[in-house]
């Protein structure tokens, strides 16, 4: 007779806040894509062991150098964003070199928030994500690790 495997799911009540570790990521010529995959999956947990797809398992994560981050081929000039204000013909559009300029955060949180579910849980996931355009960031008391991408 053969014993049974258990498959380990994580339960909200076992996962406090308190316990979650924070990783700090130099985007410095980086590429854009590569990095936001790897933070996505540290934002999940997919690389504990205590990964639940339905539980938030995950780490937070900062990102500094936003504004100094790659993108490969000619995608700086050819990549559009868009978004619609709400109203009639309010649809704007600006390409990652214009992105970048403005606004460098938005580039790494929009390739990052489209790798996350679509779901409550993955907006209460991108809450853990945090990202600054400069060298400098307010979380030093938390002591984030440094995090090799």
């Amino acid at each position: 007779m053969r014993k049974s495997m258990r498959t380990y799911s994580a339960r909200k009540e076992d996962h406090p806040h308190k316990d979650r570790k924070w990783f700090v990521v130099d985007a410095k010529d980086k590429v854009l894509g590569r990095v936001a995959v790897q933070v996505a999956n540290k934002l999940r947990g997919k690389d504990m062991p205590t990964y639940t797809p339905h539980v938030d398992t995950g780490s937070f994560v900062v990102i500094i150098n936003a504004g100094k981050i790659k993108l490969t081929g000619s995608k700086i000039d050819q990549k559009i964003y868009h978004r619609h204000t709400g109203y009639f013909g309010g649809l704007k559009s600006a390409t990652a070199r214009e992105m970048l300029e403005k606004k460098p955060e938005d580039v790494i949180k929009k390739a990052i928030v489209g790798m996350l579910p679509k779901s409550r849980l993955g907006r209460a996931i991108v809450d853990k994500l945090k990202i600054y355009a400069g060298p400098e960031h307010p979380h030093a008391a938390q002591k984030p690790v440094p995090l090799e991408v």
